[in-house]
């Protein structure tokens, strides 16, 4: 039997540079659920460190919790991939690895923290997460295909690092599962001001990286659990599923 998942699947935490430090696995998933939510995603920038922390904490509170990260490719567009399994995020994380280079300075781009689920800080990532990877835009969603994932174009509708502010156009054949709406426009509103990604299937997400953001835009879709793969059917439309704005 099908159910309905109010999602929000774009969330940073403290690993982040440009996130909130508040921004910690258990306050994360209780300002969620607080809202309303029924899973989550967490999107660092280039890093997946605190993605199991925070499902830790997603376990201990009856949250769902995907795991995902932010990539930032040569062009500068950032890309969400969204995985099922733990084992599929740790591939996509070594192939960033192989292809981020840059150390962080804190005081010039902000502390990037790794926590336990409870918040308390176990280190300090040092690779400058906000760099741009090596990889290009087609080679970033072939292998989050190819390693089990979704690959979801960021916040089309802003005017830095987005396919459209970017490339000038989403390329025909680039095989992007969906693209993300940001908070700033409704669904309807971004697809008057840019008709050519009414040909893609469109989310909304917060984009949060303070603990009020969280869920000030979602997606609801319907499947048999809040899981990636039954996102992805629902995205195509696929037994029954379907995604609403």
């Amino acid at each position: 039997m099908l159910e309905m998942f109010r999602a929000d699947l774009h969330l940073h935490t403290c690993l982040s540079p440009c996130a909130d430090e508040t921004m910690v696995p258990l306050a994360i998933v209780r300002e969620a659920k607080k809202k309303g939510l029924d899973v989550v995603g967490i999107c660092d920038h280039n890093s997946t460190r605190n993605v199991k922390a925070v499902r830790r904490a997603g376990q201990r509170e009856g949250l769902s919790v995907i795991g995902g990260v932010e990539i930032t490719t040569a062009e500068e567009v950032h890309i969400l991939a969204l995985f099922d399994q733990q084992s599929d995020l740790d591939k996509m994380q070594q192939l960033i690895d192989q292809n981020l280079g840059g150390e962080n300075n804190p005081e010039l781009f902000g502390e990037q923290y790794v926590c336990d689920e409870n918040g308390l800080i176990v280190g300090r990532e040092m690779q400058l997460l906000i760099g741009a990877t090596e990889l290009r835009v087609e080679d970033v969603v072939a292998n989050i295909h190819n390693f089990g994932g979704l690959a979801i174009a960021s916040h089309v509708d802003r005017e830095r690092f987005s396919l459209i502010s970017q490339l000038g156009f989403v390329p025909e054949r680039l095989q992007i599962d969906a693209l993300e709406v940001s908070p700033l426009h409704s669904v309807s509103q971004a697809a008057d001001q840019l008709p050519q990604i009414r040909n893609y299937p469109l989310v909304s997400f917060s984009d949060a990286h303070q603990l009020e953001e969280i869920g000030r835009v979602f997606t609801t879709f319907t499947g048999v659990s809040p899981s990636v793969r039954e996102l992805g059917k629902a995205l195509g439309g696929k037994d029954g599923r379907e995604v609403m704005n």
